[in-house]
């Protein structure tokens, strides 16, 4: 025989309601709309083109209009369960990120060393001044010189600037629309 015992505890009338139901309000729905559309916009990047680091990724969807920080991002990596290896980030289900296959020829285009480092592109008389992230005006200036732009006399690289000389102010300013297209796009 079974012998089966209920507690029944008084709760004081000023203890609150037992559950709580919660609305959802307009600016938590406009929440979840901009992570889907970021989600999204990060697929698309890591479907497209090689990603090979949060920043990189980062520098992306700020091009894109999404200001994330590193805690938000790493949060959407999880959730999207995108996966890092030699090629960079990649979709779940995917056996690389999609792009054409990294070919290795020891020479980075201009359009892959803005991409991975640059940030601003600014005309001053017969110059150009590109900004980097920290240590990126090396590899940008390197990739200017192998690339014999026509319309460039030469680079100076120091940290994070590249001082890019042109023979006269309309070529530079065709030096400079182009970078911003590259860096735009």
């Amino acid at each position: 025989m079974h012998f089966g015992c209920i507690f029944i505890q008084a709760r004081s009338l000023n203890c609150g309601p037992r559950f709580r139901f919660v609305r959802r309000t307009k600016s938590d729905r406009r929440k979840n709309g901009m992570k889907f559309q970021r989600h999204n916009a990060i697929r698309e990047l890591v479907g497209h083109s090689l990603v090979s680091n949060q920043d990189e990724l980062r520098r992306k969807l700020r091009r894109r209009g999404f200001e994330v920080t590193q805690a938000t991002l790493s949060r959407d990596i999880h959730e999207l369960q995108l996966s890092k290896g030699p090629g960079g980030y990649s979709l779940p289900g995917s056996n690389g990120n999609g792009a054409a296959p990294f070919v290795d020829d020891g020479s980075p285009t201009v359009a892959e060393m803005l991409e991975s480092f640059g940030l601003r592109v600014r005309q001053a008389m017969n110059q150009v001044v590109i900004g980097t992230a920290m240590g990126g005006a090396q590899p940008v200036a390197a990739a200017l010189d192998r690339a014999g732009w026509p319309e460039i006399i030469g680079t100076i690289a120091g940290d994070d600037t590249v001082l890019v000389i042109c023979p006269d102010t309309k070529r530079a300013s065709e030096v400079e629309a182009q970078l911003r297209t590259i860096l735009e796009s």
